[in-house]
């Protein structure tokens, strides 16, 4: 080859040659500790943007601060070193979303944890969302009045839940927060309601008896479990519940009616304690820190029901809080009570004297009301919470041995009666028109004679005798929601025949 073709093949090489420059925001780790790792050099960085460490570890900003930044490390941070090269990515913390997640357990960053391979990609193919995102504003809301049926006769007759609304669990340890949650999800089978549950600081053990409970009552179809265990670091903790919500939100998108529980919220706030009491913010009323209200209140915010115009849709949200010896006026407590739409409230002493649910119907309370309800329960529970209140009252009286007069007496029995018939076991939800039934027959007075001891073998007979003989009623409450007069007619001739051959 001669010296000229050389030359001429070089110099076709240098014109054809374009150098790409990229531009990297790159800071180098000061100090690290506990999960927690300060870095010099980013100064553009953003608030919740992730930064990549050197053997891949990735990490959340969270303190802005004037010569460092704070990042919490969301991966092992044993290997991360002073003086490491931290790179910034530009993106805000995000979660990988598509309808596959439907029945899989994942972790806080949408990394499936179940052992059932990677999620494959969507119809859509496979999207992030935000972990962070604005709550929709008010022009886009609509009232809440769809009902969310929880199976459990006293929340839907008496703290009825509603597509959109928040609705506080709370209660001590072991009172059978978790088992309403887990009834609630059992209950939206063919619902058209997605359900996703949010394990914050559970043990591992307890999740896995959850997700069995689920996959046996063929739940699992319609639900994503979000684990954050307890033995995972706090800032894993601390964005569960924003992941779970972010998943929702991609439902909602499509215009689907989603459920969301998260358990607990109580947890989830010494996790993020523990992060800011790391990152030497300063600590506040229980040690907690100042924004530990915005932590809870910007994320149950984006639960909510959107009207036709900004594509319908709805988040439900049930948060559970756990309570030490029944102390409602906490910080946490009051706090979340201050945001969501009522609470039911769960009591040890019930639960003890075998009233489960242990709901205290007095403390509880739905501020969306009778608009979340159907309009047949609506008319037998209107005076349900009434006669339980007036005998909680009266039975602090009886207990004296005093003598009642006749109407008292009335009270007091028809009240022992209503106690006895929304007494309900675990895993054993009751679908809106048996619920309808039994609670009519109290209401209307036909349990009156029947012996207390009698009443879980009358209500039971009682249902599967109006499956077959009051199928016109049934009928209405599916289609109509409401009875109609040949309905109402029916089922008290089928009551009455019942209760006549009754022992």
């Amino acid at each position: 080859m001669s010296n000229s073709t050389i030359v001429e093949n070089l110099r076709k090489e240098i014109d054809s040659f374009s150098s790409q420059v990229r531009a990297e925001k790159v800071g180098h780790v000061v100090e690290v500790f506990d999960g927690i790792a300060k870095v010099s050099g980013l100064s553009d960085v953003k608030s919740s943007e992730m930064v990549i460490f050197p053997n891949g570890e990735t990490g959340v900003a969270l303190n802005l601060e004037e010569d460092t930044v704070g990042a919490v490390i969301l991966d092992d941070f044993s290997k991360i070193k002073e003086g490491d090269e931290v790179k910034a990515t530009g993106k805000i913390l995000e979660i990988p979303v598509s309808d596959n997640l439907m029945g899989r357990v994942i972790n806080s960053l949408g990394v499936p944890v179940d052992g059932k391979g990677a999620i494959k990609a969507g119809k859509d193919g496979m999207q992030t969302y935000p972990i962070e995102k604005v709550a929709p504003g008010v022009i886009t809301r609509l009232g809440v009045s769809e009902p969310v049926s929880t199976g459990i006769k006293v929340i839907d007759a008496t703290i009825p839940i509603g597509r959109g609304q928040r609705e506080l669990i709370i209660g001590d340890r072991q009172t059978g927060k978790t088992a309403i949650a887990i009834d609630t999800i059992l209950n939206q089978k063919g619902q058209n309601l997605i359900c996703i549950y949010v394990s914050i600081g559970q043990k591992d053990s307890k999740l896995r008896k959850l997700q069995t409970r689920l996959e046996k009552g063929g739940a699992m179809a319609y639900t994503v479990i979000v684990s954050a265990g307890a033995s995972l670091p706090a800032p894993l903790l601390y964005i569960a519940p924003y992941a779970g919500v972010a998943i929702a939100e991609y439902f909602m998108d499509q215009g689907k009616d989603v459920l969301i529980i998260y358990d607990d919220l109580s947890k989830h706030a010494i996790a993020y304690r523990e992060i800011s009491l790391l990152l030497r913010r300063p600590p506040g009323r229980e040690a907690f820190p100042g924004d530990v209200f915005y932590l809870h209140s910007r994320l149950l915010e984006r639960a909510c029901r959107r009207n036709k115009e900004h594509g319908g849709g709805s988040i439900t949200a049930l948060p559970i809080i756990e309570t030490q010896a029944g102390d409602i006026t906490a910080y946490i407590p009051t706090n979340v009570i201050s945001i969501t739409d009522g609470q039911i409230f769960l009591e040890t002493d019930l639960f003890y004297k075998g009233i489960r649910p242990a709901v205290n119907v007095g403390s509880s309370v739905s501020r969306v009301g009778s608009y979340a309800q159907i309009k047949a329960m609506k008319k037998v529970a209107g005076t349900l919470k009434l006669d339980l209140a007036q005998y909680r009252e009266l039975e602090a009286f009886a207990q004296f041995g005093s003598d009642l007069d006749e109407s008292t007496k009335k009270q007091l029995e028809r009240g022992k009666r209503a106690v006895e018939i929304l007494k309900q076991p675990q895993y054993a939800p009751v679908v809106a028109e048996r619920q309808v039934t039994v609670l009519y027959a109290l209401t209307k007075g036909y349990m009156d004679d029947v012996p207390v001891d009698k009443i879980k073998e009358f209500e039971e007979g009682l249902l599967n005798y109006a499956e077959n003989n009051a199928k016109k009623f049934y009928k209405e409450i599916i289609e109509t929601k409401m009875w109609s007069e040949a309905g109402e007619a029916e089922l008290k001739k089928t009551i009455e025949d019942f209760k006549g051959g009754f022992k």
